[in-house]
């Protein structure tokens, strides 16, 4: 199975470790990820507040080089993959658009292939069953809230791989490498973006929110797909749960990180070690990073 592959600017920066992880399990289930050569920046959400055919065209262009190498598109960033997906759908839509993009870019691009997130190749692609064949260290007794923020799964034209109010793609991706999604209703709320940068009060509100909230359901700790999501509820964590008086130390995970421990590799390997919230303590407390024939036996 061949993908071109969109890590997008965080995975070069913010999310350097989603990057590694994402690669490594790729390769250990036999997923070609065949990084498209000179990709430049999506836009993302500065673009498109912005000018609407800068919006469509910057994607526009890794796309075109992802089909003429004949290639569907994975991509890792939430965002990304609602910009890509976005052009994909005004490329498909209407042949003046396909010309006037064409001519921007100075290449031809037909929206021959399609756009897919990462968490959808994993899941419907490789597949549930194959990823739990290959799990050697299963998350038994971790309790995940299973966060896939706001674009991910929204405007579900352009996403179409979940439901958009209740998904359960990651849901079904904790329960095969052996942890427990725990139910919660704050799994679509956004968690403020980049508006945290801009408007620290109210984006440390948001953010609380979604902690408190997955706590409250009982997760010991999140697990997402977006890098701006990642970054939010990891980096800015402590701020946001001082400003409410409260302390959470709530882990933070890409999934394709759970996916690598659950698959034996070492949490260094991963980038587990370069979070703000050190998830190794509770990885310990629940014998995870063991081998089952080896975890010592529970009272």
């Amino acid at each position: 199975m061949r993908y071109a592959y969109y890590p997008g600017c965080s995975l070069e920066a913010t999310a350097k470790e989603y990057n590694q992880s994402a690669k490594i399990v790729a390769r250990h289930l036999g997923l070609e990820l065949w990084e498209i050569p000179d990709w430049s920046c999506c836009g993302a959400t500065a673009a498109h507040n912005n000018d609407h055919l800068l919006s469509l065209a910057l994607p526009a262009r890794n796309l075109a080089l992802a089909e003429a190498e004949g290639l569907d598109v994975a991509v890792p960033c939430a965002a990304c993959f609602n910009r890509l997906r976005a052009a994909e759908e005004a490329v498909r839509e209407s042949e003046a658009m396909r010309a006037t993009i064409g001519e921007i870019i100075g290449r031809d691009y037909r929206a021959t292939n399609r756009t897919r997130a990462l968490l959808d190749v994993m899941v419907n692609g490789v597949g549930l069953e194959k990823i739990g064949e290959q799990v050697v260290k299963p998350l038994t007794g971790l309790k995940l809230a299973c966060y896939y923020g706001c674009l991910l799964v929204r405007p579900p034209k352009l996403t179409a791989f979940d439901d958009p109010e209740d998904p359960m793609t990651m849901d079904r991706l904790v329960a095969a490498l052996g942890g427990e999604a725990v139910t919660w209703s704050y799994k679509t709320e956004c968690c403020g973006g980049s508006l945290a940068t801009a408007r620290t009060d109210i984006g440390a509100r948001m953010i609380y929110q979604i902690l408190r909230r997955a706590r409250d359901a009982g997760a010991e700790a999140i697990v997402t797909a977006c890098p701006l999501c990642m970054l939010n509820l990891d980096m800015r964590q402590g701020q946001a749960a001082a400003a409410q008086g409260d302390r959470l130390n709530l882990p933070i995970f890409y999934f394709t990180e759970l996916m690598g421990v659950a698959l034996g590799y070492a949490p260094k390997d991963l980038g587990l070690t370069t979070h703000f919230v050190n998830p190794l303590p509770l990885l310990e407390a629940k014998d995870v990073l063991r081998h089952p024939a080896t975890r010592r036996e529970r009272a």
